[in-house]
């Protein structure tokens, strides 16, 4: 079975990859974009990741445009917002699709394995939140209005 880590990415500067730096590390993968209500969670991300990296904990944000056309900006308009608004330091990824024909398979893997409310598969909106375990094996997904420090609870098991 493939994991998380196996499945291939794309970085902000346009190479294609895997996620096999972050295999072993309790991951949180979240869709994200600058121009959202929700926008402001990258302190909390930022603050968790900064919590918890030194244990083997990473946050990993993908921005996406399909929610209301929030996420506009080329890959280095949406780093240099996220490093100048919100002193973001853990990785932000190339733009992509998380719902539909093009969604990014790492996003397919993510909604199959932890289905939303009523078992649905389809991302609802920026900032869903997917924590994986160091196994590469999806535990939780987390709506967009929960907020990064509630899951500090849920981070802490699975860092042991």
């Amino acid at each position: 079975m493939t994991t998380i880590t196996e499945l291939p990415v794309t970085f902000a500067d346009g190479t294609t990859g895997t996620l096999a730096d972050f295999a072993g590390k309790v991951l949180l993968i979240v869709n994200v974009a600058s121009k959202c209500g929700f926008t402001p969670q990258y302190e909390g991300l930022e603050a968790l990741h900064r919590r918890y990296a030194d244990r083997g904990f990473a946050v990993l944000g993908f921005p996406c445009n399909q929610f209301g056309a929030q996420e506009p900006g080329d890959a280095a308009e949406i780093a240099s917002f996220c490093s100048l608004t919100y002193d973001v330091t853990f990785p932000i990824f190339a733009k992509i699709d998380v719902n539909g024909e093009n969604a990014a398979p790492l996003f397919r893997v993510l909604a199959a394995e932890a289905p939303g409310l009523l078992g649905s598969k389809s991302i609802k909106w920026n900032f869903t939140k997917f924590l994986v375990d160091r196994s590469g094996q999806v535990v939780e997904r987390y709506a967009p209005t929960t907020k990064p420090e509630a899951l500090a609870t849920d981070v802490e098991r699975l860092l042991g």
